[in-house]
């Protein structure tokens, strides 16, 4: 185990992953921007964690980023930009079937990631030596999924917010539709997707609630009958009211506590 922080790199994306640098004597402190050295080269970065312990670190903190460090980075910027436009061009007049998202520059020049978004498999070798020649770096293509997409360039999602997964969520877990059925929501593509078309990473959140406050209601489409006498076929489940609607035999919906509830 080595001691290490967590830093957000400045590679120009929204993605708010924290990796695990390592570092010699005293922690850099939380908010300061320090260089990294990554399997990819130097890196410029901003310290997002205190110290913690880790297996693998991913880099290894260099030095407290200077004022040329900031200056240079923002060289590279312009250069990453001109690179993505140059490369959204040549794929469109090659009729390359890709999306280029943006490019990103090591500390050093040295080594420049292209990431890209694809609707099938494409080999973009052919490209590589006329992008090193005017890089004039070594170049690494990075293929991105519709979640990623989202995390790298940054969005809006349902709630007004900008998105969970391109401010601080650090990894993504397994979403499911029953998640949206457990918390009555429609099952409606457009309701319950994000801005990457997958399903809301947000469905998670509040599931272990919702099951925990559904192990005390009866299955939908269940025969019941209260305390007053009501019986009927349960229509729908109010886990946060702790109530269920009931579709009487005479055809009308009433409204029951989970505490007046006798199963049939």
């Amino acid at each position: 185990m080595q001691r290490c922080v967590g830093v957000r790199l400045n590679n120009g994306s929204h993605n708010p992953k924290l990796y695990d640098c390592a570092f010699e004597g005293d922690p850099p402190p939380v908010g300061c921007w320090v260089v990294v050295r990554t399997p990819r080269g130097l890196e410029l970065g901003k310290v997002r964690s205190e110290p913690r312990e880790a297996n693998k670190p991913y880099g290894e903190v260099v030095r407290l980023a200077r004022a040329d460090d900031h200056e240079r980075a923002a060289v590279l910027k312009e250069r990453a930009e001109e690179l993505k436009w140059w490369l959204k061009a040549r794929m469109r007049r090659e009729g390359v079937g890709v999306k280029v998202l943006g490019c990103s520059y090591t500390l050093d020049g040295g080594h420049v990631v292209v990431h890209y978004a694809a609707e099938s498999r494409v080999d973009l070798r052919r490209f590589v030596g006329e992008i090193a020649r005017r890089s004039g770096a070594r170049v690494e293509f990075a293929a991105m999924g519709p979640r990623d997409q989202t995390a790298y360039l940054g969005t809006l999602g349902a709630c007004g917010m900008e998105s969970c997964c391109s401010t601080w969520l650090q990894e993504f877990a397994p979403v499911t539709i029953r998640m949206a059925r457990d918390q009555q929501l429609p099952l409606n593509p457009e309701k319950i997707s994000g801005p990457c078309g997958r399903l809301l990473c947000c469905l998670q959140y509040e599931h272990a609630m919702y099951k925990e406050l559904l192990a005390d209601l009866p299955k939908k489409n269940a025969r019941v009958c209260s305390k007053d006498g009501v019986c009927g076929k349960v229509q729908k489940l109010n886990p946060l009211a702790g109530t269920v609607d009931v579709l009487t035999q005479e055809g009308a919906v009433v409204t029951v506590p989970k505490e007046e509830l006798e199963r049939e």
